[in-house]
């Protein structure tokens, strides 16, 4: 199992096939998501990877996030998820992901909160038909119906589905589809409904229900910047040897 990626919402757009057809697909951004910490068994008792994305201001986090991605050593990030991986999917502290960690044609499912409606009917909230359009119903047109028995049992049960706030909750899409990735960019294009509005955190990660097999492994990767190989010793001449 891989890691999953935070990206944010762009907007929609539409790619055109080579036969014409056009394809409406919602974009998706990598913005600095970086591996900001490790969780492994041994220590925490379960393997996992912590990532940040979108770049913050200093001034606008704690002292005890500044400390937390200081030791990481990597600028602060606006959004920090944590994804649980296999033990030999882990990255390491600083590793930048990038958008060919997901292919053209594979299954995602796509986790991200949902736009706020505020407060709204019934209709609207649960789709409910409503009452009569014609005359006799006075002015309870949109109204949601009884709500509750008679005498037995005399009250409205829980969850019964009434108006009330919509909206406002986290949501996962599962299955849609990569259309297009644009690595330079860092953009990933997707196929399907993703939930949130434009600039919201979109968690993406691979189908748990339609796993595919051409992806690269623990995951496409930037690594740190400055960090150069260890050079190589160079070879100790042998002194000749006197000959009797």
């Amino acid at each position: 199992m891989r890691t999953g990626v935070i990206t944010q919402k762009i907007g929609m757009t539409r790619l055109f096939l080579a036969d014409g057809t056009h394809v409406p697909v919602t974009v998706l951004k990598l913005d600095g998501c970086a591996v900001v910490a490790v969780r492994n068994e041994e220590k925490d008792g379960y393997t996992a990877v912590q990532l940040g994305s979108g770049f913050a201001k200093a001034k606008n986090t704690s002292k005890a996030e500044r400390g937390h991605f200081a030791k990481a050593e990597l600028e602060p990030r606006r959004k920090v998820a944590e994804f649980r991986v296999d033990a030999k999917s882990l990255l390491e502290v600083g590793d930048t992901l990038q958008a060919d960690h997901f292919v053209a044609g594979q299954k995602v499912d796509v986790t991200g909160v949902t736009i706020g409606r505020g407060f709204t009917g019934a209709m609207k909230r649960w789709n409910f038909r409503g009452l009569e359009a014609s005359h006799g119903v006075s002015i309870s047109h949109r109204s949601l119906g009884g709500t509750g028995g008679r005498q037995d049992p005399g009250k409205t049960f829980k969850n019964k589905k009434m108006h009330g706030h919509y909206g406002d909750e986290n949501i996962t899409t599962q299955n849609l589809e990569v259309a297009k990735i644009d690595v330079e960019r860092g953009l990933i294009m997707v196929r399907g409904a993703v939930p949130g509005s434009k600039g919201g955190w979109v968690m993406v990660r691979d189908a748990v229900k339609r796993p595919h097999k051409d992806v690269p492994m623990p995951g496409s990767v930037k690594k740190r910047a400055g960090v150069a190989p260890a050079p190589a010793e160079a070879p100790v001449a042998e002194e000749p040897k006197a000959e009797a």
